[in-house]
């Protein structure tokens, strides 16, 4: 034991002696708590995707549970710093103790929702399962760099913060990568509650090596002088805390909307998001210059793509505006490390960050989609992030012209005058299409944004009219039109297409439907279900008075090969859906089926809460945009499905999809379930209006299946080979279904 040197009289600060061992242990125990804490993320949304479906907002609400619980754990790490390193040791020993009794992990036993309601019951869901554990598992990296601080001579403690991110990127790759393809989920908690009681014995360890540290709650550094915390600065933190929060939200949203809901693509925005800590939070911090000074260039140029309608589909857009999210973490939380207080305060610190990650969550996954018909929030915060990045000018000349020339303010609103001229260019260019001209405009207006890069509001400015003139005023015209609407399971956009001539539904970027508008035409099919594709032909020799179910409502244009004495029944999770054929939008169902009863709900849980042997044919079409509800498509769903229909009836399953090929589990899973099945492609010679689909047919009985295909007019196929795996509601990856 030693008392600090220079110690305020009177006021000895006990402090143990620093060791090698000692760091390491303290590195080690923050970089398995943060492991054990963002690998339990994917797994709890994993878990509880079977209830929820895929829907894009599954994550965001996720993500929000877990930074208010971020928040409640460094709160919590707050509170009890005031007390001696044994009794915050006894404390929270004796938490993460009782809290181990609520593992393994199982799903909350909550009532479902209403319909409209999943917002917040979602969110319910997350905190009843995971809450105790999630909550202390968020305190470990704070209070064990308060602990490390109190020992004599120890560094920095908020490099110590870097391990903890670089654990929680572990965690994250980890899960989709090992934990997912390798374990069922009950093989996943019980691997996860292990670890979680190794993490408890490494804490006691790094408690015990601080002992008989600090008998007193005050460990400040006697020469280091805190400042005062003024309301500016506190406001300044949460800020350089919210906008990475609310754009990694923001960015995953734009991934999972089209292609899927899945850990790999949710850890992805997460990860880059973590990694900017390990790279802001150094003391060396050659990147975090590097990066900060660079900013400004992705953010003007992938940034001025943000608010293109369907632009995310676009594997390179995508791509950019993930990379321009790290880069844009990297310089706010560089800025914010720059603002560290003393170690006194850290604790603090933390709490007000992870104040600001919750703000940004909120804004993101609750006030956003609420205020705004169209993912708007991500160019919102891209702005915001212009405002608030270090600027340092390209030229020394122009720094010191910005800061304190006389004509300075003149001169920065005569280029944003001109910028907003070039985005007017530029928007009658990407209105005709006029490629060359396009790049040549943006091109000029990136120069423009470049030269006032150090005067702030004037980048922003530029930023804000290249978005505008790049498809933003587009966007905006759909918006004032009236022809978007947003739900909990996404964006809609109702347009007229084709020159004119047919209204089309899109979900995100994919195309859910269209319906000709000449009155003539308004009963034929169009998009995926043509004559000629399998639901078509299927549908087409379905007996007169057939029973027939259809997952998934889209436009209701399966509702026009209805024959007069058939009952029909259609499974619509999303409210907003079913408006648009309520509301005339679309009139395929009631002009052909009028009297066809439409359940709003999860089709699996509705069917499985529904008689047996209802249907003679039942169709599965309820993909989100291009994501997978994988709970559809497992042994379990398919039971369901089997249940749900007459013994010699058959399952109709929609797979066309741009990125997975989804036909190998299908027939993984027939072939589990001792069913048989066909494939119908319909790829060539395609009608007008048509798209091109992939249908499978199943049905129990081989010869039932051989009727229906020697009695369709096209022809069918065998199943392709079948995946190695028949996903289950506790084993389910898609890495391996991949397109190449």
């Amino acid at each position: 034991m030693q008392t600090t040197p220079g110690a305020r009289q009177g006021t000895a600060v006990q402090i143990c002696n620093p060791s090698a061992g000692r760091r390491l242990l303290f590195v080690l125990v923050i970089l398995s708590g943060s492991f054990l804490l963002f690998l339990v993320q994917p797994m709890v949304a994993r878990i509880a995707l079977p209830r929820l479906g895929g829907a894009p907002g599954v994550w965001s609400s996720a993500m929000l549970v877990f930074q208010l619980l971020l928040l409640g754990g460094y709160a919590y790490a707050h509170a009890i710093s005031r007390f001696t390193i044994q009794r915050q040791a006894w404390i929270h020993l004796g938490l993460l103790s009782l809290s181990a009794l609520t593992l393994p992990i199982t799903l909350a036993q909550i009532p479902p929702p209403a319909p409209g309601w999943e917002v917040l019951w979602v969110p319910a869901l997350f905190a009843a399962t995971v809450g105790p554990v999630f909550l202390l598992l968020a305190a470990q990296a704070s209070l064990m760099q308060r602990w490390y601080a109190a020992g004599s001579g120890s560094s920095n403690p908020y490099r110590l913060y870097a391990a903890s991110n670089l654990g929680s990127f572990a965690g994250l790759l980890a899960y989709p990568f090992w934990m997912e393809p390798e374990m069922t989920l009950g093989e996943q908690t019980r691997a996860w509650a292990l670890g979680y009681v190794v993490l408890i014995a490494m804490v006691g360890l790094a408690a015990a090596s601080c002992w008989t540290a600090c008998d007193r709650a005050d460990t400040s550094e006697p020469n280091q002088k805190v400042q005062p915390m003024t309301r500016s600065r506190l406001l300044l933190w949460l800020a350089l805390a919210a906008v990475p929060s609310g754009l990694m939200l923001s960015t995953t949203t734009l991934l999972t909307t089209d292609v899927m809901a899945m850990p790999l693509l949710w850890v992805i925005p997460l990860g880059f998001y973590l990694l900017s800590f390990s790279v802001a939070f150094s003391d060396a911090g050659d990147w975090a210059r590097i990066l900060s000074r660079a900013a400004p260039v992705p953010l003007l140029l992938a940034g001025g793509l943000a608010m293109i309608s369907g632009g995310q589909a676009n594997p390179a857009i995508a791509i950019a505006m993930v990379a321009l999210l790290f880069v844009l973490a990297v310089a706010l939380h560089g800025r914010l490390y720059a603002l560290r207080p003393p170690a006194s305060q850290l604790t603090y610190f933390y709490l007000v960050v992870a104040a600001g990650g919750a703000l940004g969550g909120t804004f993101t996954a609750l006030i956003a989609p609420v205020l705004f018909d169209w993912v708007y929030e991500h160019a919102i915060l891209l702005l915001a992030g212009a405002l608030l990045i270090p600027q340092f000018a390209l030229l020394p000349f122009l720094g010191r012209f910005w800061q304190t020339g006389q004509w300075a303010g003149t001169v920065a609103l005569l280029l944003v005058l001109v910028a907003a001229i070039l985005a007017w260019r530029l928007a009658a260019a990407v209105e005709v299409g006029l490629g060359s001209q396009i790049l040549l405009l943006v091109c000029a207006m990136t120069v423009v944004g470049l030269v006032l890069i150090g005067k702030r509001w004037a980048f922003t400015a530029v930023l804000a009219l290249l978005m505008l003139g790049h498809g933003g005023l587009s966007t905006l015209e759909l918006s004032a039109a009236g022809a978007r609407s947003r739900s909990y399971f996404g964006v809609y956009t109702v347009q007229v297409s084709d020159e004119g001539r047919t209204m089309q539904l899109t979900h995100g970027t994919t195309m859910h439907g269209r319906q000709w508008l000449d009155a003539s035409r308004r009963h034929q099919p169009t998009a995926y279900y043509g004559r000629s594709s399998g639901a078509g032909v299927v549908l087409a020799q379905a007996k007169p008075d057939a029973r027939v179910g259809v997952a998934g409502l889209g436009v209701g244009t399966l509702a026009c090969y209805r024959k007069p004495e058939q009952n029909w029944t259609f499974f619509e999770i999303d409210p907003q859906v079913v408006h648009y054929s309520r509301d005339g939008t679309f009139t395929f169902v009631t002009d052909c089926a009028p009297q066809a009863n439409i359940v709003i709900g999860d089709a699996r849980l509705e069917l499985a809460a529904g008689p047996s042997k209802r249907f003679n044919l039942l169709v599965v079409d309820v993909f989100t945009s291009d994501a997978i509800p994988m709970h559809l498509l497992t042994r379990e769903a398919f039971d369901t499905y089997g249940r749900a229909l007459s013994d010699d009836g058959l399952l109709l399953v929609h797979v066309s999809n741009r990125f997975v090929n989804l036909a190998p589990m299908v027939s993984a899973l027939s072939k589990a379930a001792g069913w048989h099945g066909r494939m119908r492609r319909d790829t060539d010679d395609l009608g007008e209006g048509l798209s091109q689909s992939e249908w499978i047919v199943l049905a129990r009985s081989k010869k039932r299946l051989d009727h229906l295909e020697s009695a369709s007019p096209l022809p069918w196929e065998a199943l392709p080979p079948a995946a190695s795996h028949a996903w289950t509601d506790d084993s389910a990856s898609l890495i391996s279904l991949f397109r190449h």
